[in-house]
């Protein structure tokens, strides 16, 4: 039985490339080899469980952040739209290591936010924003949404096993 936890998204199908089928993803990964290595991947519509296709050729689109797949069984622009929004996914048990101090875009999300030498609690990781400076999302307690900086200096602190980090705000970043 797969279970539907054990899975980790790396992308998002986003749009058709053209007329046979190839598909735009926007990638949640950094290692490129998931989006044009060829072979056995998955496509998981909102939360129903995996289903298994076949890689067959991935390239990345020069100047954007966009990967175009071509998959087995997607021949045709009708069949490429049908799955926009599903998410390509793989076995959470496939990551690979990481150094000391490098984290898994996955681990972060949920991790709940403290703050200053008490560490009292005051929201949690709701998405991290890739770019030229990565952003944490961070949904405060009282609903607020706002982007910290994930740097050294602002998040001295992540304790992946016991599910929270540690922020040091400059004054008035959270009141943004």
């Amino acid at each position: 039985m797969i279970e539907k936890h054990k899975w980790m998204s790396i992308g998002e199908i986003v749009a058709p490339q053209g007329l046979r089928g190839d598909i735009r993803i926007k990638p949640s990964s950094d290692f490129p080899e998931r989006f044009t290595k060829p072979g056995k991947r998955w496509i998981q519509k909102n939360n129903e469980l995996p289903t298994e296709i076949k890689l067959t050729k991935g390239k990345l689109i020069p100047g954007k952040e966009i990967y175009v797949l071509s998959i087995e069984g997607v021949s045709n622009r009708s069949s490429a739209e049908e799955i926009i929004g599903w998410k390509l996914v793989i076995p959470i048990n496939s990551r690979p290591r990481l150094r000391k101090n490098e984290y898994h875009y996955f681990d972060l999300i949920g991790l709940e936010v403290k703050k200053g030498q008490k560490k009292n609690l005051i929201g949690y990781v709701t998405d991290l924003i890739k770019g030229g400076n990565d952003l944490l999302e961070i949904e405060l307690i009282e609903g607020k949404k706002v982007l910290v900086p994930f740097v050294k200096e602002i998040v001295p602190e992540i304790e992946i096993e016991n599910k929270w980090l540690l922020i040091n705000p400059p004054p008035g970043l959270l009141e943004l």
